[in-house]
Parts: C-alpha cells; sequence; structure tokens
C-alpha cells in the first residue's frame, strides 16, 4: 500500500539479533527504516545492504542509555523523514548475575538501557504521533518480565516487567488520538547468544512446540502490531514463547 511505504519506523538495537529482524521486516514491508544502534559501523552495513541509497534505511548511532544520544537520534530521524510513525523499543542489556552480586551502578545502567530509553522516545514519538493522529509503539519484553528472570538477571528482568506497565500506560494516554502501544514478549529465540546446535535443540526440548523461536518469528509478531490491521489492539502484550507461558 502506498500509504504505508510512505511510513517511518525507528528501531533500537537494530544492527544485530531480533532488533536486526524487526528492522529487515519492517524494510521489506515499505517502511524507511531508522537503524538505531550502539554499533555505529554494523548499523551502517546493514542500512547499506537494505538501501545503498539511504532514501529507505538510515544508520543512527546511539547509546540509548544517554538521554542526549537518545534524543539526538530522535533529531536525526526528524531532520531526515518526519518524526517516525513507527517506533520499536528494542535495544537492551543482559547481565547475567545472581541478584546477591548485583551492584548498584550495574542495576542503574541496566535500567537506564532497557527502560529508561523507551520512556524517553515513548515520550518523544508519541507526542508527535499524537498530534498526527496516528502511530504505533512496540515495546519488546521478554518472558523474564512475565515469570522472573533466573538466568538473564533480576536488573534484566525488572527493566523487562516495567516495559509491560509503561506499554498500558502509555497505551490508555495515547487511544484516542489513534495510537496503539503494545509489547511483545519473546521467549527461547534462537540468537547467536544461545550457543550451538546442541544447546539450542536441549533448550526445545522443555519448550511446549519442541523447539526454540527464531528472530523472524518474532519480527512477524512486531509486523502485525504496526502494520493496518492492528488498531484495535493497545496496551496488549503478545507472547512468542512455544507454549512456555500460557495465559
Amino acid at each position: 500500500m502506498a500509504t504505508e511505504q510512505r511510513r517511518s519506523a525507528l528501531v533500537t538495537g537494530a544492527a544485530q539479533g531480533l532488533g536486526e529482524a524487526v528492522a529487515r521486516r519492517l524494510h521489506a514491508d515499505g517502511f524507511r527504516v531508522g537503524i538505531a544502534d550502539i554499533n555505529g559501523e554494523a548499523a551502517s552495513a546493514l542500512a547499506a545492504e537494505l538501501d545503498a541509497t539511504g532514501e529507505t534505511a538510515r544508520a543512527l548511532e546511539v547509546d540509548v542509555a544517554d538521554v542526549r544520544s537518545l534524543r539526538r537520534c530522535f533529531a536525526d530521524q526528524e531532520a531526515a523523514w518526519g518524526a517516525p510513525d513507527v517506533l520499536v523499543n528494542n535495544a537492551g542489556r543482559t547481565v547475567k548475575r545472581s541478584v546477591w552480586e548485583i551492584e548498584p551502578d550495574e542495576w542503574d545502567d541496566v535500567l537506564a538501557t532497557n527502560l529508561r530509553s523507551y520512556l524517553v522516545l515513548s515520550q518523544l514519538a508519541g507526542s508527535a504521533m499524537r498530534e498526527r493522529g496516528w502511530g504505533r509503539i512496540v515495546n519488546m519484553s521478554s518472558f523474564a518480565g512475565q515469570q522472573g528472570g533466573l538466568v538473564a538477571g533480576a536488573h534484566y528482568a525488572a527493566s523487562k516487567a516495567g516495559a509491560l506497565v509503561l506499554t498500558k500506560i502509555f497505551a490508555r494516554e495515547l487511544a484516542d488520538a489513534g495510537v496503539t502501544v503494545n509489547a511483545v514478549a519473546p521467549a527461547a529465540i534462537r540468537t547467536p547468544a544461545m550457543g550451538g546446535e546442541e544447546d539450542a535443540a536441549a533448550v526445545g526440548r522443555t519448550i511446549p512446540v519442541g523447539r526454540v523461536g527464531t528472530s523472524e518469528e518474532v519480527a512477524a509478531a512486531v509486523a502485525y502490531l504496526v502494520g493496518p490491521d492492528s488498531g484495535f489492539v493497545t496496551g496488549a502484550t503478545l507472547d512468542v514463547n512455544g507454549g512456555v507461558f500460557m495465559r
């Protein structure tokens, strides 16, 4: 659809993993995509792969734990394409550490990366979306934010639980303006961090569907939530977990 092709999306943590899959899917669906990542070189490489002209894919180097960097990133995208029609808050930090060993500075950094960045960008993008009368915000949460994360770390789990609450708050604030705000909660998705085939197979045996998920499946969930058929879905959490957590 021509209208959809003119829309723009800003995806954080978009140079690798789930964020990369989301950026690729949204670009394939016709969005102009801002690829925001702390790894500027990787973001530039992905942007060049998607569109060497820079007309429909742009790299944006950003440290989401730094509020000034977030604001510069948003301003850069706004200067090129206007305020984004779609925001995908995906960038995050995972530290595998016992709750007894977490230092306050580490706690603050994980929460700044995984949750405060969602707040700042949602404020910026949500305000513009409200004025425009249309918009989509998707916050990447996690199974750990629903059930607690023994492996990922208490600070990671707390940040992902916070993302679910923040999703509902912004959803209520923006519902009457044509803006939806939803969360996606993946679990056991095949990424480089998971390890080799044997590790993935072992994890898969603990999942009702018998396998781990793929980044593309998570991206497909995001694509639905930012698409034209999801206007009656807001404040929701879409689970992509193979049946590990049912409700």
